[in-house]
């Protein structure tokens, strides 16, 4: 019997390193691919194949590299700024993982034959045998869960990923395993920011990637007063108290930002809470999508708490009650549902109850 085939993405880095000893440890017949996204500096897209490269030799695993710069650009990258301009703040991630590496890279794994995609992140996906579906439930090490941006997964695409690292405890103990498996990157630091804005200015990134200037705009108060003027919209998202450019006797929030008359309201902390919003693009885990209202915890934003509430589903769409108001709900972050640690879906936040 021929053993499965893998393949398994790779940056060089801690995380897909050991995924990849798993898949081996598994049983599978596997072949490591690095996807070349954008340019972080001149050699860092070819410094990280080649160090996902020495990786696989050093597991006697095959290795390619796939050329996804136009791709990447035209899927995540403009997008982000598009929504930026809107008035949004996007999570690109999300979008990369379900276009590029769920879409793309899945399409490209079975297209070569390979029964499985192999990918780092901290989740997993369990099959439920009283309904025949699959399940995507939160990585044991909670602090590193990733199913948040995950939760757009269908049950055609759980049925061929496989996240190994979901049953390690912490990211020490994934360590410890690159130790153990001497992998130079074993302590290599953790990346906090979004991949192609590695300063995390964003609105430096869209400036120069546009070559536009963004026209200044008035702050609003909850009156819609004028109180101040702002740099552009890119400069701001929901929630933002630092870096306004201008000071107030009280503190002032960030609650809004429209495009459309190239406004910004700001508002005291209290303001910033609301009991409700609308999602846009809601997808499910299960193969039968609710059509009547039901149950979650949900969470906002990727680092937010989960708070409970009432999911509506109506179409396409949904609204969500929250059992207690929540912070900032921000247009173009996701709101995730989650029944314990499985994750029942999510969408995009089109607005909160005031906006």
């Amino acid at each position: 019997m021929s053993k499965r085939r893998a393949l398994v993405a790779m940056s060089g880095g801690v995380d897909s390193s050991v995924a990849a000893c798993r898949t081996l440890e598994a049983g599978y017949e596997a072949v490591g691919v690095t996807m070349q996204l954008c340019p972080r500096g001149a050699d860092q897209p070819n410094r990280d194949a080649a160090d996902a490269r020495a990786v696989a030799e050093v597991l006697g695993m095959g290795h390619t590299t796939l050329a996804c710069t136009e791709a990447f650009s035209s899927e995540v990258v403009e997008p982000f700024v598009r929504a930026y301009e809107d008035g949004q703040t996007p999570n690109p991630c999300i979008r990369c993982n379900r276009r590029l590496k769920f879409g793309y890279l899945l399409a490209y794994a079975e297209q070569e034959g390979f029964d499985t995609l192999v990918t780092g992140h901290y989740a997993r996906v369990c099959y439920d045998e009283a309904s025949g579906e699959y399940r995507l439930k939160k990585a044991r090490a909670l602090a590193k869960d990733q199913s948040y941006v995950l939760y757009f997964l269908s049950q055609e695409q759980l049925a061929h990923v496989y996240f190994p690292l979901g049953e390690f405890a912490s990211k020490e103990e994934v360590r410890e395993a690159a130790a153990a498996y001497g992998f130079v990157s074993a302590n290599r630091k953790d990346s906090q920011d979004i991949c192609f804005i590695p300063d995390g200015d964003y609105a430096a990134f869209i400036t120069a990637h546009t070559g536009k200037t963004y026209a200044e705009g008035d702050f609003l108060d909850l009156d819609g007063e004028v109180i101040g003027r702002h740099r552009g919209l890119i400069h701001y998202t929901v929630g933002q108290r630092k870096g306004l450019g201008v000071t107030f006797g009280a503190p002032m929030y960030v609650k809004a930002k429209c495009a459309q008359d190239n406004t910004v309201t700001l508002s005291g902390d209290a303001a910033l809470y609301e009991s409700a919003c609308l999602l846009r693009e809601v997808s499910y885990i299960s193969s039968v999508a609710p059509t009547a209202p039901f149950r979650a915890a949900v969470k906002t934003r990727y680092s937010a708490r989960e708070v409970e509430a009432t999911v509506y589903p109506c179409g396409d769409g949904a609204q969500v009650v929250f059992d207690s108001p929540v912070r900032a709900l921000t247009p173009g972050q996701a709101a995730v549902f989650y029944d314990g640690d499985t994750v029942l879906g999510g969408g995009v936040i089109a607005c909160g109850e005031t906006a």
